[in-house]
């Protein structure tokens, strides 16, 4: 694969900035991962589905991310195109109906509707993604989550631009379609609010912001929750149950303050990490027969 002329090729498209081997713990939040080949920040809707077309069309490795939470790169170089939605990020307010493009922050979007008194929001005060990735994983805290206000979206696929309805996205807990179909990238999405009083919808991020800053690690570099709950109990009980919190390998810890959290205390490897999400999910399985399913997503490993 020649990479210089895909450069050459893509700034001749002025799809939007370009960057030569740009290291990806630049752009997660667990801070880890090696250099991507190229790294390209599209500059609107037509310049991603310009690029989409141009990548399929050259069979040319690549991945849409936001804001790079939910996301575990490797250390090793990722020989393709990683492309950036930081600017999707325009979002319109029309009566009790938000759209937002895929780029918008999360906790953004929950500050901005309560401002205007629209209810709906108020799980994703904590989430640090963007407003794409929380479609792509059904987001949710607090028993609620994006499918509980969800409308419809809009993806471009290898197609076309296409509209997805809330039956088209077969949501489940932390799932969607979009997870079936890779080559599917969403730009913006629709949801209908509930109208309320700004003061009760602030009160109700402030309180939840106070839980979230007392009971976990804001302050260190992690990709929130990194298992998914299992039917019996909160996957954090068992992992304090087999003995693991404050566990470390390498820089990677289990958080002492919230044990579903697996944080970088400032040098961990992408492989440490990976190591002690595995070591977690063995020990946890050998103590209790308890599969611990990832909510993390894993990125160019073998």
């Amino acid at each position: 694969m020649d990479f210089n002329q895909i450069y050459k090729d893509l700034i001749d498209m002025n799809v939007g900035k370009i960057i030569e081997n740009e290291p990806m713990y630049k752009h997660t939040t667990y801070k880890v991962g090696g250099p991507a080949r190229l790294f390209v920040t599209v500059n609107d809707v037509e310049a991603l589905t310009q690029l989409i077309t141009y990548l399929h069309e050259h069979d040319v490795r690549h991945m849409v991310i936001g804001r790079g939470s939910d996301l575990l790169f490797s250390d090793r170089e990722y020989e393709g195109v990683i492309i950036s939605l930081a600017n999707l990020n325009k979002t319109e307010f029309n009566g009790n109906i938000v759209k937002a493009q895929a780029g918008v922050g999360m906790i953004q979007l929950a500050y901005q509707c309560a401002k205007i008194g629209l209810s709906g929001f108020e799980f994703m005060g904590g989430i640090p993604g963007s407003m794409g990735g929380g479609v792509y994983m059904n987001a949710g805290a607090y028993k609620y989550c994006m499918a509980d206000v969800f409308k419809q979206a809009t993806v471009v696929t290898t197609e076309g631009i296409r509209t997805l309805s809330k039956e088209d996205m077969e949501f489940g807990y932390r799932s969607s379609v979009l997870q079936k179909h890779r080559d599917w990238t969403l730009i913006e999405a629709e949801f209908e609010m509930n109208i309320k009083d700004p003061k009760a919808i602030r009160a109700v991020l402030d309180k939840r912001k106070e839980r979230r800053m007392s009971s976990q690690p804001w302050n260190f570099a992690c990709a929130g929750s990194v298992f998914r709950n299992p039917d019996n109990q909160p996957a954090w009980k068992y992992v304090d149950d087999a003995g693991l919190r404050g566990y470390e390998i390498g820089g990677a810890q289990v958080s002492p303050k919230h044990s579903n959290f697996i944080v970088n205390n400032g040098y961990a490897s992408a492989k440490d990490i990976l190591q002690l999400i595995t070591h977690v999910q063995n020990t946890v399985y050998e103590k209790f027969g308890v599969s611990l399913h990832k909510e993390v997503i894993l990125v160019n490993w073998e």
